[in-house]
């Protein structure tokens, strides 16, 4: 049951990504230009996402397992360090200079757009170089993938 929920959740963001245009890499782009021809229309759908978010959020906050009986794990992270400024940077660089993000990514690769599967294989090379980085600054560690999954 939690795989068919699953699906429906991803079917329903990969409509809204289509629907709303984020899978244009000229509508995204036109969003990111604040200093030119913006477009705000993108803003709707980020406003949008953050409400359904916040009000999913407040309702699991009193509970601690889903509808489905699964446990919730809520993120617990609250402080701005380095690796999340380099981070953020490093996802903005990439969204700017290509005008796709992980999700419209995906809907792109999926579409059978070359770009979309060009943005997903660097992101996986990408993804790599981080973690083979990772297990070098901690030899006997599995990575933080590999941790989250064992957990």
């Amino acid at each position: 049951m939690a795989l068919f929920f699953a699906w429906m959740a991803g079917l329903i963001f990969g409509l809204g990504l289509l629907v709303s245009g984020m899978t244009n890499p000229a509508k995204v782009l036109g969003f990111l230009d604040v200093a030119g021809a913006w477009d705000p229309s993108l803003a709707f759908v980020m406003v949008g996402a953050i409400a359904v978010a916040a009000v999913s959020f407040q309702v699991s906050r009193t509970r601690t397992r889903s509808l489905l009986g699964l446990p919730i794990n809520l993120p617990t992270a609250r402080h701005i360090d380095q690796r999340l400024v380099i981070g953020s940077m490093l996802f903005g660089t990439g969204w700017g200079l290509a005008g796709i993000c992980p999700g419209p990514a995906l809907v792109l690769m999926g579409s059978g757009i070359l770009k979309g599967a060009v943005f997903v294989m660097a992101m996986l090379a990408g993804m790599g170089l981080f973690e083979r980085l990772e297990r070098q600054k901690r030899p006997d560690s599995p990575g933080p993938i590999s941790e989250k999954k064992a957990s």
